[in-house]
């Protein structure tokens, strides 16, 4: 009954968002306390949901003051100069952009926390897509996609986890699946110039009199072209690249670029005289960051609290800089917080045991030598569907203990075990991707629909690289 409970509440959840028949934050809510109930949780759904919340403040904290930091940097125009550079370099075409944005993204992964690579990439990016008409849902996808690649990273958290639950040393599971990142993100970069050419032709088609087609000789500087196209004729479709033929929106050197954006040039905010400042502080505080020697949410408090105070000395203008960013701080943390509702009763009624028992006990006995490939598939929707400590700490041990008795490594187990984490980070449980959307203004549901297809296809290619090279054996 619990297997059943907890497979049907995922799926009334997953459809209620991507139909939009609810918010995320009213599904994470109303849709666990329902099912929970017939699970028998009674009365103590609510020590179960509090004890969840208990582990996501540090995380709500983190994104709190991450939001507000960030938020200021962008307002008082530290990002400016970087997107000026993007947009000469990528131009106007949306093709570029986007395989850009998912560089970018990949870039910053290396850093191996999700919340940073997603807020200095919106911020770098989010601009150029609203000045292009582009949709921010292929700006989310792209950044999820890369993202959720890079998180077999060893500091990044899963490959950690599988090291630890099966006592290996974290360099014996990375290293052997460098192949399978390198596969991982060449698809991911396929996926983001095709996602860019669909992004070419929809604004081609909605708006013919805008668009033209260019001379792919002009190298994509930005600058202001005429277009190849003959008086009368239609857009070619020979693939060339699509420039925008309107001065409003052509990216020069007068910043029109980013005119009536969240990056606009003449936005009372900016503080020019203080850049290299802002720069020296956002540098310490990566760098703690990465160092990791102070907690999170402490770093970006603190960095929060000096930023506020250089940058806006009056209390009036702090107060004024913490209520423009509140909207999206409300739309983090709620989610955070009502995500804790779903993980309660997934681990408080005994869902998640009971789901990924069930899970081991179906597997025929004649698919042994297969568990590893089996636990690769089975890692993309229970990763999905559950934290990554339930799945490393809590099935893996009981799938790779399962595996031995067929000859199956634990090494080749952990290897598996990671090629899921791109469909992974795509989970409405994981805050990270709760503040991408949020930042970009985007629907979880539409998000999902665009991306979690193509995150499939790239932990399968991941897993069959691994088997490819000898990282994931059969028994």
């Amino acid at each position: 009954m619990l297997v059943l409970l907890g497979f049907a509440m995922i799926a009334v959840f997953m459809v209620l968002i991507m139909t939009k028949k609810l918010t995320p934050v009213l599904a994470l809510i109303i849709v666990p306390t329902v099912f929970g109930l017939f699970a028998g949780a009674g009365l103590g759904i609510g020590p179960m949901v509090m004890d969840s919340m208990k582990s996501m403040t540090s995380t709500a904290a983190l994104l709190m003051f991450a939001i507000i930091y960030f938020g200021l940097m962008i307002d008082v125009g530290l990002f400016d100069p970087l997107v000026r550079f993007i947009l000469r370099k990528l131009g106007n075409d949306p093709a570029k952009v986007v395989l850009g944005t998912a560089i970018l993204a990949a870039a910053v992964s290396l850093d191996g926390d999700g919340s940073t690579t997603f807020i200095l990439t919106t911020a770098a990016m989010l601009p150029v897509y609203l000045r292009l008409k582009m949709s921010p849902v292929v700006l989310t996808c792209v950044a999820g996609l890369a993202n959720g690649t890079m998180n077999i990273l060893p500091w990044g958290g899963p490959t950690a986890r599988a090291a630890t639950a099966l006592k290996l040393d974290v360099n014996d599971v990375f290293v052997p699946m460098i192949p399978s990142l390198i596969a991982g993100l060449i698809v991911v970069f396929v996926f983001s110039w095709l996602l860019g050419l669909q992004e070419r032709n929809r604004l081609r088609a909605l708006a013919p009199e805008i668009w033209a087609s260019a001379d792919t000789n002009d190298g994509g500087t930005g600058g202001r072209r005429k277009s190849t196209r003959p008086s009368g004729g239609t857009p070619a479709g020979n693939g060339s690249v699509a420039v925008l033929e309107r001065t409003d929106v052509l990216v020069d050197d007068r910043d029109s670029a980013m005119a009536d954006t969240a990056l606009d040039p003449n936005r009372a905010t900016l503080r020019p005289k203080l850049f290299w400042f802002n720069l020296g502080l956002t540098v310490a505080v990566m760098v703690t960051l990465v160092a990791n020697i102070i907690p999170l949410p402490f770093v970006f408090m603190v960095g929060s609290a000096i930023a506020l105070l250089v940058n806006f000395p009056k209390v009036k203008d702090q107060g004024a800089q913490l209520i423009a960013h509140a909207p999206s701080i409300v739309a983090v943390v709620s989610m955070v917080m009502a995500a804790a509702v779903l993980t309660g009763v997934l681990n408080g009624t005994g869902m998640v045991k009971a789901m990924s028992e069930w899970l081991v006990a179906v597997i025929p006995t004649d698919m042994g030598p297969f568990m590893a490939i089996i636990t690769g598939v089975l890692s993309i929707p229970m990763t999905f569907f559950m934290s990554n400590d339930a799945f490393y700490f809590g099935v893996l041990p009981v799938l790779s203990e399962t595996a031995a008795h067929y000859g199956v490594s634990a090494a080749d187990m952990a290897h598996a075990s990671i090629t899921g984490q791109p469909f992974h980070l795509q989970s409405p449980l994981v805050p990270a991707i709760l503040l991408l959307v949020s930042l970009a203004k985007v629907d979880l549901g539409d998000h999902h629909k665009k991306v979690l297809w193509r995150t499939a296809v790239i932990s399968l290619v991941m897993l069959a690289t691994g088997v490819l090279t000898g990282a994931i054996g059969i028994g």
